[in-house]
């Protein structure tokens, strides 16, 4: 999967950039580039969606039809995911929420959002933390201009983001995309983490830490995009506020 976001809808952590990529052999490539270099890397199965100059979302179905590793897209009401993995706790997710018991994770990720974006009453690292399973996701709301992505604490699904020649922000759990797009400036995505454009990366595993760049130096000695962890000695000073307004589509940790 691949998700790219343009510089000012999508600001990723200044950690990320890392000044090396601008001696780097491979320089950071633009936004058509990225894309032309995955779609031809799945020239069978890929396909991807544009939402003007905004952003992009690019797909290929997974090569076996069921797999911890599974991959599906969804659509609704504007709002577009790309999920990875599986959730063990899916069908009580879907009653809980009123949802068909064919929903698969795409949909009720979509579902869910929709549903705390208008009236829900969970802060959004609650409704992450419900979530059981091996899981990595990209959410896109064309309507608000929501950003939203989150990798869970188990292992198994991988995320990486990175940052692209015109500052783009870019998603993919190909290793090998976002090293050839982002040049020096990549890094793991942060598992038990979630990342909402307008309040920044925090965790959902414990949302009341502060997270920490951690410098990162690859095999040739060259600084790269920094790893994010938990500062387990820090403490967010005020707690979320728990409201129609502080779910997982508006809230972050404040600035």
């Amino acid at each position: 999967m691949l998700g790219i976001f343009k510089k000012g809808l999508a600001d990723a952590p200044k950690e990320l950039n890392s000044p090396a990529s601008l001696q780097a052999t491979l320089k950071p490539k633009l936004p058509q580039e990225t894309l032309k270099d995955f779609l031809s890397s799945h020239p069978t199965n890929a396909f991807s969606i544009g939402f003007g100059d905004n952003a992009c979302l690019a797909y290929a179905p997974p090569q076996r039809s069921y797999s911890i590793h599974q991959r599906m897209f969804c659509g609704l009401d504007d709002i577009y995911c790309i999920f990875l993995g599986s959730l063990n706790n899916l069908c009580a997710l879907n009653k809980q929420y009123g949802l068909s018991k064919c929903a698969d994770e795409a949909m009720f990720v979509i579902q869910a959002y929709r549903t705390l974006r208008d009236r829900g009453p969970f802060p959004a690292h609650e409704v992450l933390k419900d979530l059981d399973g091996r899981f990595g996701f990209v959410l896109y709301d064309t309507k608000d201009g929501t950003i939203f992505a989150a990798l869970g604490a188990e292992e198994g699904v991988k995320l990486f983001w990175g940052i692209g020649a015109d500052g783009s922000v870019v998603i993919s759990d190909n290793l090998e995309v976002i090293k050839a797009s982002c040049a020096k400036s990549f890094a793991p995505f942060p598992t038990g983490c979630m990342y909402h454009n307008k309040h920044g990366l925090m965790s959902f595993e414990h949302p009341t830490n502060k997270m920490k760049a951690m410098p990162r130096i690859d095999s040739e000695g060259s600084m790269c995009g920094a790893n994010f962890k938990v500062d387990v000695v820090s403490k967010i000073n005020s707690m979320p506020r728990v409201g129609s307004e502080a779910n997982w589509a508006t809230w972050g940790p404040q600035a």
